[in-house]
């Protein structure tokens, strides 16, 4: 049987590293440059994130384990206590005995589901708050090519003291609203990472959730690409 094919952190990382490169060659001193160096701080942290979320927490396990024991050691000690005695048997007793037991049963038995899951509960809790991160993440690179028009020249006529800054040539806009789509794919395969390593349904629904956020964003780009590629052969 083959194995499976996975998204490679280290490739995701080294492949963050190389737009960085390309988008400083090109826009040393731009935004977009800060939030893509920013990018890779949060692609490295993610690493070790998936690196502490793949590996089992053994110390976390084996005190769970410890605590259930002594649930179960307690809840038989505790039965010890209790009168078999048939002439000491009543039916008020023997309600009062099976009600004991049956709450005593139903703690232990919330007490180690609480304590099976605290480990999930927990690499969830840091996946969350890591995938909260990438999705601020795609809304400012949503900022950043929001005032990127395709249809204004550079210098307008109509352009008044509060319209945005236009000093990209067609070629330079194009090339700045790849790096965004990129940028943006990116920030999806890194957030990927987290389904694939936690397949929890709270982890897997926030996953898709910025999925759909970065390809309505890639849209939206692309969108512009075409409009500044039809113009650039008119």
């Amino acid at each position: 049987m083959e194995d499976i094919i996975r998204l490679d952190p280290e490739k995701i990382l080294t492949t963050i590293e190389k737009l960085n490169l390309r988008i400083e060659d090109r826009f040393p001193d731009s935004n977009l440059l800060k939030v893509c160096r920013q990018f890779l701080v949060v692609a490295k942290k993610t690493k070790s994130n998936i690196d502490w979320i793949s590996n089992p927490n053994v110390m976390l396990r084996v005190s769970s384990y410890l605590i259930i024991l002594i649930g179960l050691a307690a809840l038989v000690y505790s039965v010890t206590f209790v009168d078999w005695e048939l002439e000491n048997t009543t039916i008020v007793n023997l309600v009062s005995l099976s009600e004991a037991i049956f709450n005593d049963i139903l703690l232990l038995g919330a007490a180690v589901f609480f304590m099976m899951s605290l480990e999930s509960r927990i690499k969830r809790k840091r996946a969350s708050k890591a995938l909260n991160d990438l999705r601020v993440l795609v809304h400012v690179l949503d900022m950043h090519q929001l005032t990127k028009d395709p249809t204004i020249d550079v210098k307008s006529k109509n352009d008044t003291e509060h319209s945005p800054r236009r000093t990209f040539t067609k070629l330079e806009l194009i090339r700045y609203l790849d790096y965004c789509s990129e940028t943006t794919a990116l920030v999806s395969k890194v957030s990927a990472l987290y389904s694939q390593s936690l397949p929890d349904a709270v982890v897997v629904s926030a996953v898709n959730e910025i999925e759909v956020l970065c390809t309505g964003l890639n849209q939206k780009i692309w969108q512009k690409v075409m409009i500044l590629e039809n113009r650039s052969r008119d």
